[in-house]
């Protein structure tokens, strides 16, 4: 297996221009805020340009590598950075002509040309953007940590086309391992072939198909019966929203309260989608589904979703979080901590995951739609544990309009200005509702210190 290495991304939507990002670069090589000591240039960002960002992109196949006739760059296997040799360079400036990214150019300062080095894994230009545009993406860390490891569920598995729920089983039991017992009550996952039919399974572990209203009861039991004999296998829920939040409330709310070490992942696809499109009661305000339909006087759900997620930290469970694919190395952080506090309690995690054909998205943008839900403060990110209180993962200062996320997707195209406008006001109220459990968890832990 090849190794991957982690890199900048640039938010372009988040720019403005401010250039703190180059000043930033500028004092971290050389001292001063000269902007031409830089080693990125943001090019548009505010008069409506759109912004553009000029920086070395550290290419698999860099171009720059191949044009330099004395061998002054080359790619570090270890860290993915291109390095350059000034004992080597001749100041040719064939490395500049070969890159299309402007990601290497002549300082004349110096006499010679200047690149980022990423500054050893923590880019002072990331720290430095106050708007989030710029972001150090370490989704490689975790194909080098887990890539190699077993997939534990088989090939053609029977999910839609663009399903990021197949996505997240996959990633999920890559990093829990073998050592499970897997609960998947009706819907879409066991739908596409994970407790399997037939007698044939699509798992390659313990799994098995509960009723709606039994989920956690059932691993609850089992994770007792294996404490009893001595055996420490975590207990895992790979459920619906409707599974969890509406049929299996009881039993989940049951077992949170008493504490009980599982891990219960919901997947919220805001409806009973494997059965026919029908709304949850996590299905958001103004929604298509064939029991909310859209006509001359219905239009869409005429109700609110219910907040499942807060309503789980009011347990007060060992931990609480939600997440979306979009944020992979989010989510994988998450499920570290969830998967630690099952040792002494129980665990949520709550992962925002858009339908393509419940919500009519084109199957390639099911992960534009996850990340947009998260740019909009439609599904924000954050985590709970007593301990610490709630705190948000990936805080969105500026978020997009709304209607860049509800205009992906066919389930909101019938929505009229004042449904518009009232989603919104729920998106607005839940994310004050967080920030004022934010504060509380500021302020405590300014108290302490």
């Amino acid at each position: 297996m090849g190794i991957s290495h982690s890199t900048i991304a640039f938010h372009a939507q988040h720019c403005d221009g401010c250039g703190d990002c180059m000043s930033a670069c500028a004092q971290a090589k050389s001292g001063t805020a000269d902007l031409v000591h830089s080693r990125l240039q943001i090019i548009g960002g505010s008069a409506g340009i759109p912004a553009e960002l000029a920086i070395c992109r550290q290419c698999g196949d860099p171009k720059c590598v191949m044009n330099c006739p004395a061998a002054a760059l080359a790619k570090n296997d270890d860290n993915g950075v291109i390095d350059w040799d000034g004992s080597l360079c001749v100041n040719c400036l064939l490395c500049t002509v070969g890159c299309v990214y402007a990601g290497i150019s002549h300082n004349a300062a110096l006499g010679h040309v200047a690149k980022c080095d990423l500054c050893d894994g923590d880019p002072a230009c990331v720290k430095a953007c106050p708007h989030g545009a710029l972001e150090f993406n370490r989704t490689a860390e975790i194909y080098n940590q887990y890539g190699a490891e077993e997939d534990l569920f088989v090939a053609g598995l029977s999910a839609c086309q663009g399903c990021n729920s197949e996505l997240m089983i996959r990633h999920s039991l890559r990093r829990i391992g073998d050592n499970v017992v897997v609960a998947a009550p009706p819907g879409c996952i066991p739908g596409m072939g994970t407790v399997g039919y037939n007698g044939r399974t699509g798992a390659k572990v313990p799994i098995f198909h509960p009723l709606l209203t039994n989920t956690a009861s059932m691993l609850a039991g089992i994770k007792r019966q294996y404490n009893r004999v001595g055996r420490d296998v975590t207990m895992v829920a790979l459920a619906g929203d409707g599974g969890a939040g509406d049929v299996g409330f009881q039993s989940l709310s049951g077992a949170a309260e008493r504490g009980e070490q599982i891990l219960f992942i919901v997947v919220d696809n805001e409806g009973y989608m494997n059965t026919g499109m029908q709304s949850s009661g996590c299905t958001s305000f103004g929604s298509w589904t064939s029991t909310t339909p859209v006509g001359s006087s219905a239009k869409g759900k005429p109700t609110d979703s219910k907040n499942l997620p807060l309503i789980m930290m009011m347990h007060n469970c060992a931990y609480v979080a939600t997440a979306s694919l979009a944020f992979m190395d989010d989510y994988y952080d998450k499920l570290n901590k969830a998967l630690a506090a099952t040792q002494h309690g129980f665990a949520y995690l709550h992962i925002y995951s858009p339908c393509p054909t419940g919500w009519r998205i084109p199957a390639e943008k099911t992960i534009e739609a996850c990340r947009k839900g998260v740019e909009t403060n439609f599904a924000p990110l954050w985590e709970f544990a007593p301990e610490t209180g709630l705190r948000f993962t990936h805080p969105i200062d500026k978020p997009l309009a709304l209607a860049s996320y509800i205009g992906l997707m066919g389930k909101y195209r019938h929505l009229e200005a004042h449904q518009t406008e009232h989603l919104q006001k729920v998106v607005d109220e839940r994310l004050r509702v967080l920030r004022g459990f934010q504060r509380v968890t500021d302020d405590a832990s300014h108290q302490a210190s």
